[in-house]
C-alpha cells in the first residue's frame, strides 16, 4: 500500500512563494512517476508538474512553467514542488499522486494515469 502525504500549503501574498512537500512511504518503482496536481473550486483537477524517481524526465503545465520547480529526494523518499512568484491563479488545493504504472521516458499528465493520492494541501494566493 502506498500512501501519500502533502505538506507546505497556505496562505501568500502574490509573488510570494511556497514549497511543497509529499512524503510517501510504500513507494513504488523508481520507474514510477510521481506528480503534482491542483485542483480549484469549480474546476477539474489539472496536472502541474511530473518526475520520475529515477531521475531524467520532468514535465510542467504551461501555466506554471518558468515559475514551479519539481524535484526529489530518494533518500527521504520525498516530492517537492516549489512555486514562485505566485498568483491568485494558482489558488488550489494541491495533490501529490504517484502513476499506476510507467510510462517512461514520458511524463504522464493525466489524472486517470495516476493511482495513489494524497489528501491534498491548500494553497492560497491573496492578490
Amino acid at each position: 500500500q502506498v500512501q501519500l502525504v502533502e505538506s507546505g500549503g497556505g496562505l501568500v501574498q502574490r509573488g510570494g512563494s511556497l514549497r511543497l512537500s509529499c512524503a510517501v512511504s510504500g513507494r513504488t518503482s523508481t520507474s514510477y512517476a510521481m506528480g503534482w496536481f491542483r485542483q480549484a473550486p469549480g474546476k477539474e483537477r489539472e496536472f502541474v508538474a511530473g518526475i520520475y524517481w529515477s531521475g531524467g524526465s520532468t514535465s510542467y503545465a504551461d501555466s506554471v512553467k518558468g515559475r514551479f520547480t519539481i524535484s526529489r529526494d530518494n533518500a527521504k523518499n520525498t516530492v517537492y514542488l516549489q512555486m514562485n512568484s505566485l498568483k491568485p491563479e494558482d489558488t488550489a488545493v494541491y495533490y501529490c499522486a504517484t502513476a499506476v504504472r510507467s510510462f517512461m521516458p514520458v511524463v504522464p499528465t493525466t489524472a486517470e494515469r495516476y493511482g495513489y493520492w494524497g489528501q491534498g494541501t491548500q494553497v492560497t494566493v491573496s492578490s
